[in-house]
């Protein structure tokens, strides 16, 4: 089971931006958020955290991350095309392992080749990077049809060495499920956000902005409506990597794989 959980903060608690107390669509979905799969949490704070920081309270409602929910919406519609294109079976490896576990990208020995290039993107491509958060997690994704048609996620930590932001989750770790669920997951994500959202632009749209805040009403109207389009364009956009320039890379890269006991 996958899904991508969230909760809009009451519009009353969203901050404004800058000294001219800004609002606008971006900062109108702060909340928190967290993707349950297999039956975890990846990004729900462990006890101890939320213990040490009282000013967060809230989280004990849904002690999920607190960030604006649209961010991991933006960073999965933008890795989806590349999730949805099956790996080969022969590379699902080299894609689990990740570009950033085979190479320093910087070594001069391996700059400006372009089958480098080719294979460290089909990597990046399909991760959903958090390092907007502390110490949240990094998400790697790939598709899989040669047996059964899956998506796996692999997640992965960075410990605080503070020891002040935990997670319930396993520092790294791996789940898959079916294609179909996965989109299902993905698209369940984008209604119940817009759902929230429109109720929300609906009531500004009736009451005006708060006293003190900037808001473009219309402004916001229009990008209501131009992001529902994101969506079906995600969908619809078709990616096709060179799988025969990823090949040719690796050999270069593997040399330079990067071993646990080196990563600093």
């Amino acid at each position: 089971m996958m899904r991508f959980r969230f909760e809009l903060a009451p519009v009353e608690e969203v901050g404004p931006w800058g000294p001219d107390r800004r609002l606008h669509w971006f900062g109108l979905t702060e909340g928190r958020y967290c993707l349950e799969v297999g039956g975890t949490e990846l990004m729900r704070y462990a006890e101890q955290t939320i213990a040490a920081r009282p000013l967060e309270g809230r989280r004990t409602k849904a002690p999920w991350v607190d960030y604006y929910v649209v961010r991991l919406w933006e960073d999965m519609l933008d890795a989806l095309p590349h999730i949805l294109e099956p790996v080969p079976d022969d590379l699902v490896d080299f894609v689990a392992a990740g570009a950033a576990e085979w190479a320093d990208t910087d070594d001069p020995e391996i700059l400006n080749d372009t089958s480098i290039d080719a294979a460290c993107d089909a990597c990046a491509q399909r991760c959903v990077d958090t390092g907007y958060l502390r110490f949240g997690p990094f998400l790697r994704w790939w598709r899989t049809v040669d047996t059964a048609d899956t998506v796996t996620v692999a997640w992965q930590f960075t410990p605080d060495p503070d020891g002040e932001i935990a997670f319930t989750a396993p520092l790294s770790g791996r789940a898959s499920v079916a294609t179909d669920e996965f989109i299902a997951a993905v698209t369940d994500f984008d209604n119940r956000l817009f759902e929230s959202m429109q109720q929300r632009v609906d009531r500004l749209t009736a009451t005006g902005a708060p006293a003190g805040i900037e808001l473009d009403i219309p402004g916001l109207v229009r990008e209501q409506a131009q992001r529902r389009t994101w969506l079906p364009r995600a969908l619809a956009r078709q990616v096709d990597t060179d799988w025969n320039a990823v090949r040719a890379g690796i050999p270069t890269l593997a040399p330079h794989r990067v071993r646990p006991a080196d990563r600093s």
